[in-house]
Parts: C-alpha cells; sequence; structure tokens
C-alpha cells in the first residue's frame, strides 16, 4: 500500500513538472506569435518608410533635372531670341537701304546723284546687316539633357533584404562556471567574415531547462564583443541557474539568437535572522551592527528574570542538543545576556559551502562560524560543543583565536582584512580563511550530526556579509591537498553527538 502511493506521488509529481513545462512552452509560443506579429508590423512600417525615402529622392532627382532641362531650354530659346530680333532689324534696315538706291537710280541730276550715292555707300559701311553672324549661337540639340537609367533599374531590380549573420552556436562544454564568474563560449556554424562583433544576453532563473518567458527577470546584455567568448566575473549566485543567449551582429543589422543554453551557478544563499539576534543588535539582511541602546526596554524585563543565566551555559530549557527539534526562524528564542549573537536564516543540511565577512575597523569583539540550532539563547559561539568559531577581540588585549566547546586555540597568523568561511558538512569540515590571499587560518574536523547555521557575534562595531558565492576554485584546491593537521588542534577536533 505505502509502495503504491509512493509510486502514485511519484507519477503525481513528474504529471505536474510535465504540465508545468507544457504550460511555460504554450506561453512561450504565444509570446512568440505576439513576438511575430509585432515584428512583422514594425519591419513593414520601416519597409514603407524605406521606400517613402527612396521615392522622395527619385522625386528630388526628377524636379532637379526638369528644372536643368527647363533652364538650357530658356538659355537657348534667349539666345534664338535675341539673334532672331538683330536680324529682323538688319534685314528691316537693310530692305530700307535697298529701297532707296534702287529709287536713287532714277534721279537725273548729276551731283544730286553723286550726294546719293555717298550716302548709300557710307550707309552700306555702316549696315548692321553686314556685320551680322549669319550661324545661329546655339543649336537646338537637347541630347545632352537625355538620360539612361537601365542601369538604375537593374540595381532596383536587385534590392533585397539585409543579409542577416546566422545564428551562433553556444558550446556549453567550453563554458565554465567558476570563482563566481560564468565564461560563455561560441561558433558560427559557418565562416563569415561580414561579422562585426557579437552581443551576449544573460538573465538569472531557478528553473532548469528551456528559459522561460512568464515571471521571468529580463535579460540584460553585453554589446560589442569582438572575440568568440566571453567571461561575467563578480557575480553574486542568488539563483540556481543563468540563461545565456549569443546574436551575431555585421556592420547593419544583428542575426538571429542562439539556442538559449542554461547553466548552473547554485551557491548558498542566507541572510541574517533579525527574529532572534540579541536586541543589541541592530540587524539588516547581510550586516549587523552593535546598538548599546538597541530594545533597553525588553532587556530590563529580561535582566530580572534570567539575569543569573549570564554564564556560558545553556539555558535550563536547553539542557542537550538532542532534547527538541531544530527550530525554525521565528520559532527560537531570541539571544539574550552576554550572547550578542545573530544566526543565517537558512540552514546547512549537506554539501560544500562559502560565504565571507568582513568587520568594521573599529569593531571591538566580533566571532565568526556556525552552530546548531539548538544553540541556546545564553550561549556565546565557540562556548559550547554545538557551534564552532573563530574569535577576533581588540579590546584591552588583541587576541585571535579558535574556539570549541569552551575550548581555545591561539592563532599566530594576521587577522585578514576578510575572513572567508567554508564549510563541509557531508565531510565534517569548517575552516576559515583569508577571503584575499586564501591562506588556511584554522580548521575543525567533526561530524556534524545536525543541520547547521551560519553564526555571529559583534560587541562595538559591525559585520558585514557576503553570500551567494561559490567554494572559490584555490579553496578547493587546499582542500584536496590538506591531509587535517594544517592549522588544526586535536583538542578542539571533537565529535558533537
Amino acid at each position: 500500500m505505502d509502495s503504491q502511493k509512493e509510486a502514485l506521488q511519484r507519477i503525481i509529481s513528474t504529471l505536474a513538472s510535465k504540465n508545468d513545462e507544457i504550460q511555460n512552452f504554450i506561453y512561450t509560443l504565444n509570446h512568440t506569435l505576439k513576438g511575430v506579429q509585432e515584428n512583422s508590423s514594425n519591419v513593414l512600417s520601416e519597409l514603407d518608410e524605406e521606400f517613402d525615402s527612396l521615392y522622395s529622392i527619385l522625386d528630388d532627382v526628377k524636379e532637379s533635372m526638369i528644372s536643368s532641362i527647363k533652364q538650357e531650354q530658356a538659355r537657348k530659346s534667349q539666345e534664338l531670341q535675341s539673334q532672331l530680333s538683330q536680324c529682323n532689324n538688319a534685314l528691316e534696315n537693310s530692305e530700307e537701304l535697298l529701297e532707296f538706291a534702287t529709287r536713287s537710280l532714277d534721279i537725273k541730276e548729276p551731283e544730286e546723284f553723286s550726294k546719293a550715292a555717298r550716302q548709300i555707300k557710307d550707309r552700306v559701311t555702316m549696315a548692321s546687316a553686314f556685320r551680322l553672324s549669319l550661324k545661329p549661337k546655339v543649336s537646338d540639340n537637347m541630347t545632352h539633357l537625355m538620360v539612361d537609367f537601365s542601369q538604375e533599374r537593374q540595381m532596383l531590380q536587385t534590392l533585397k533584404f539585409l543579409p542577416v549573420p546566422k545564428a551562433p552556436e553556444i558550446d556549453p562544454v567550453e563554458c565554465l562556471v567558476a570563482d563566481n564568474s560564468v565564461t560563455v563560449a561560441w561558433r558560427m556554424p559557418e565562416e563569415d567574415s561580414k561579422i562585426d562583433h557579437f552581443m551576449m544576453e544573460y538573465r538569472k532563473t531557478n528553473f532548469d531547462g528551456l528559459p522561460r518567458v512568464k515571471d521571468e527577470r529580463c535579460w540584460e546584455m553585453i554589446d560589442n564583443i569582438k572575440g568568440t567568448e566571453y567571461t561575467l566575473a563578480g557575480l553574486k549566485f542568488d539563483s540556481k541557474y543563468m540563461n545565456f543567449r549569443v546574436r551575431a551582429c555585421n556592420k547593419a543589422v544583428a542575426g538571429e539568437y542562439s539556442d538559449p543554453v542554461t547553466l548552473e551557478t547554485k551557491a548558498l544563499n542566507f541572510s541574517l535572522d533579525n527574529s532572534s539576534s540579541h536586541l543589541n543588535l541592530k540587524v539588516e539582511d547581510s550586516c549587523v551592527e552593535w546598538d548599546p541602546t538597541g530594545g533597553k526596554g525588553q532587556e530590563s524585563k529580561i535582566k530580572g528574570k534570567e539575569n543569573k543565566g549570564r554564564s556560558g551555559t545553556p539555558s535550563p530549557k536547553r539542557t542537550s542538543v538532542g532534547s527538541r527539534p531544530p527550530a525554525v526562524r521565528g520559532s527560537r528564542d531570541r539571544f539574550t545576556g552576554e550572547s550578542y549573537t545573530v544566526l543565517g536564516d537558512t540552514a546547512i543540511e549537506g554539501g560544500q559551502h562559502y560565504w565571507e565577512v568582513k568587520a568594521q575597523k573599529d569593531c571591538k569583539s566580533y566571532s565568526v562560524g556556525v552552530a546548531y540550532k539548538t544553540l541556546g539563547k545564553f550561549d556565546q559561539l565557540g562556548k559550547t560543543n554545538t557551534s564552532w568559531c573563530i574569535h577576533v577581540n581588540s579590546w584591552l588585549q588583541n587576541t585571535f583565536a579558535a574556539k570549541h566547546n569552551n575550548k581555545v586555540k591561539a592563532l599566530d597568523v594576521p587577522v585578514p582584512e576578510k575572513i572567508g568561511v567554508f564549510c563541509d558538512f557531508d565531510g565534517g569540515q569548517l575552516s576559515f580563511y583569508d577571503a584575499h590571499s586564501k591562506q588556511l587560518l584554522y580548521s575543525f574536523k567533526t561530524k556534524f550530526t545536525q543541520p547547521v547555521l551560519p553564526g555571529f557575534m559583534v560587541w562595538c562595531g559591525g559585520l558585514s556579509l557576503s553570500t551567494g558565492m561559490q567554494v572559490p576554485s584555490a579553496v578547493r584546491t587546499l582542500q584536496k591537498s590538506e591531509n587535517g593537521m594544517t592549522g588544526s588542534a586535536s583538542s578542539l577536533n571533537n565529535v558533537t553527538q
């Protein structure tokens, strides 16, 4: 019966997953269909604009050519009209002179005839008819203004859509996710010498498989990539996966997107749990500050009832690790007394995880480590068998030490500006590093029997937290080579039951 129920539950889970996948695909198809309609409308509008621009240019050229023809017509007409007017005037004068000469032939008186003959001779000498050029100044030829658009017509007939680069192909094998960086590599399906650059788009998601459209973050873009790979560095891995897609661009247009790929970017993300932190701590998601005036009203009530419990021992209600179920956020008691503690809101139940902590420069005292959920509200980190930490103190005297079960191991290394915390839950190891140089500061070897929470103690100062980080490659390398003795003390490395 139970096995059948389990089998049915698996079938239900598979069907629900498949239904969700199909619904997402339907939404994607509808989104794509809408995109086709919108983009088709856009390119039709752009096509109209381009042809209207072309028509406008042709109209302008036509008007300019018509104007040139009319100007040439006017110029030649004016020249010929002027020459025609001059010829008409010359002809009229010549005809008058001819008539006068003809009449002079009938003069009988010699002296009068001689006078008329001299006048005629003088007038002939000065007559415009004999100074005229009888060749037209311009011809009627207009062939120099004729056109032949046969080549242009052929060119117009070759008009076509822009050559679009093919879609690149992302090679998942060549892609690398490491050290909170992602390197994406791709190639073109065939060589294209006209490609000028590439564009890469990415977004974070919590869904594996094909990228979704509904309820997803917007794509972010990296433009003008000259090579065929690109590295996004300094990322916060606050999602399980990232989608990537690439398109090639020539000088004119961008091509189709590549098939998207989904790369896993899992990392531990947690915030500080304000619901159970000490009232003298001002807590935000990723930072905590000592606040000596915080919650004074509540503290005065607590002190009267619980002042006797300000030792490093658990409260009476928390006498053993296994005496009660693990607490969840908001269900545990608030830290009080001298336990200026705040825990993370996400439990570690397996795997390898890494986060970093940076103290303010004026911070007098702080601890960084992990603790079981059952850490008592009066308990200080490192003073019980349910917590492990390194402690930094610069009040009165400077100390830097590893603490567990109220045992202390002094660390003979400088206190780094930022501390990296590596927790290998399954391997039973908690290691602390200089976050910049990755120098090992100390390692605890134990066996975690319950889920652990990141823990922080601060007094007179503040801490800032960095999560969403992968285990750095340098730390992984050190873990492989470490034999468990470096920076460890057997007195602190015990198995907690």
